[in-house]
């Protein structure tokens, strides 16, 4: 069975054929920084972690984009806010996405390119949407793109431009044609900083959003992708306007599949800092270990919602526990994945319908389960290659399964000699003791015919 995508632009399960065979071009839109970044952010940034990692383990040499927006509105506002440059603070929250990436495991893009080194590039665009008819400058010295002039506009969102147009009471018109009208360019304003206003044949400014996208996305993987991706938020107005600019611009279609992530929801509300219903991602970190979070990310389909709780992440930590117990039943021998084994198969036709990690994560339970049936090294191998796929199971069993105690190693292990001498003496009441004393401070024992093992209760 081959790649089967759910392609937004079509609403359809569509066969992945890339444009070069053998080789994969991805674009995903990533963050505005101008401050710390919450789950939200990592739920798309986890998903598409796992789209890449995917498409290398299938066999493609895959290419990845993801963008930073380092010059907007909000931007500016919280600089000037700070009392600091932009280039202070893009550069600090830039530092701390970095870390917190890092720390969910997620793979560094193969070019995370800033809007500000782009804006040549930009402005070209902008250039040549004007010659053809597309953008146009406003009383006030903006450029804005032209909607009623591109025939496919909506057609990512599904909706007509009259339709996208209902519900409005008043049209916001700000020097445009039409309120949908996206700029293209900013004119300066006296009250933005200098470091803002750039030099251009349409006078001193600085790009609209979306423009940022188009440019970057074809300077760097060229005028057609394979796969453009990002929050389900972004499909329109932003990924609308970005198909309207480049293929206004190059006259090729932006991209053949596109992907939208599903949000996090607290209270079946989308994450987000303007309803400040976010929990900061080294926030949650204080509190939950990173795999424990990537696990409640991956268990879940990218496309579904994904409701936020403590109670959810308690959850995963408890079900991770499950799989590493496994692990650390038998010391798994390094394999290499044999696609033919029938849990290798099972979780390969699961990633390859949509990447429906879901269904992977249940053939993973099935082998942990078989592992503690036959305590295979072998077997454990192909559990912790096949968790390898979602970054997932990497750890050390030991270290893992004990994380989060607060007693040190040497005292939770005399008690296991004293519960041991105990049962030998045939003092059960007092190796019943023990153990629960243990329990009640957050350590599970485990006996076997090998001897007591320890770990950290839920």
């Amino acid at each position: 069975m081959s790649l089967r995508i759910y392609n937004t632009l079509s609403r359809e399960l569509e066969e992945f054929s890339p444009l070069q065979p053998g080789r994969v071009r991805m674009y995903v839109c990533g963050m505005t920084v101008y401050d710390l970044c919450h789950l939200g952010h990592a739920r798309s940034m986890i998903a598409f972690d796992v789209v890449q990692r995917w498409l290398k383990a299938s066999g493609y040499a895959v290419t990845y984009v993801r963008n930073i927006t380092d010059i907007d509105d909000k931007i500016i506002r919280r600089a000037v806010e700070n009392g600091e440059t932009i280039r202070s603070l893009t550069d600090r929250m830039i530092d701390a996405l970095h870390e917190d990436a890092d720390a969910l495991g997620i793979e560094r893009p193969t070019h995370e390119p800033r809007a500000t080194d782009y804006i040549p590039q930009m402005l070209s665009m902008i250039g040549t949407l004007e010659k053809k008819g597309l953008a146009y400058r406003s009383d006030n010295g903006d450029v804005n793109y032209a909607v009623r002039k591109f025939p496919g506009y909506g057609k990512l969102s599904g909706k007509s431009i009259d339709e996208l147009h209902a519900g409005e009471r008043v049209a916001v018109l700000d020097g445009k044609d039409d309120p949908l009208d996206p700029v293209l360019w900013k004119s300066a304003k006296a009250s933005e900083p200098e470091e803002v206003k750039w030099a251009s044949e349409f006078g001193p400014g600085r790009p609209g959003w979306h423009i940022e996208c188009s440019a970057m996305a074809c300077e760097l993987l060229g005028e057609t992708l394979d796969i453009h991706g990002g929050g389900e938020d972004l499909q329109f107005p932003h990924h609308e306007n970005e198909i309207a600019q480049s293929e206004g611009a190059t006259g090729k279609p932006l991209a053949n599949y596109w992907m939208h992530n599903g949000f996090i929801v607290t209270d079946n509300e989308k994450m987000s800092k303007s309803l400040g219903n976010f929990f900061l991602i080294r926030d949650v970190l204080k509190k939950y270990d990173a795999e424990t979070i990537r696990f409640f990310v991956v268990r879940a389909h990218y496309r579904r919602p994904l409701n936020y709780s403590d109670v959810h992440l308690d959850d995963a930590r408890a079900s991770l526990k499950r799989l590493y117990t496994a692990l650390d039943l038998v010391a798994p021998q390094a394999v290499a994945i044999d696609w033919s084994d029938p849990y290798a198969a099972r979780f390969k036709a699961a990633m390859d319908e949509d990447f429906a990690t879901p269904e992977a994560v249940a053939v993973l339970f099935d082998l942990a389960g078989e592992v503690n049936r036959t305590q295979s090294p072998a077997q454990a191998g192909l559990l912790k290659a096949l968790g390898g796929c979602l970054n997932i199971l990497q750890d050390d069993p030991t270290r893992f399964l004990r994380a989060g105690t607060t007693l040190d190693e040497a005292t939770i292990q005399a008690q296991i000699d004293a519960r041991a001498a105990a049962k030998a003496a045939k003092n059960f009441a007092e190796a019943d003791r023990i153990r629960n004393d243990l329990l009640a401070q957050g350590i599970v024992l485990k006996d076997s015919p090998t001897g007591t093992t320890w770990a950290a209760a839920q």
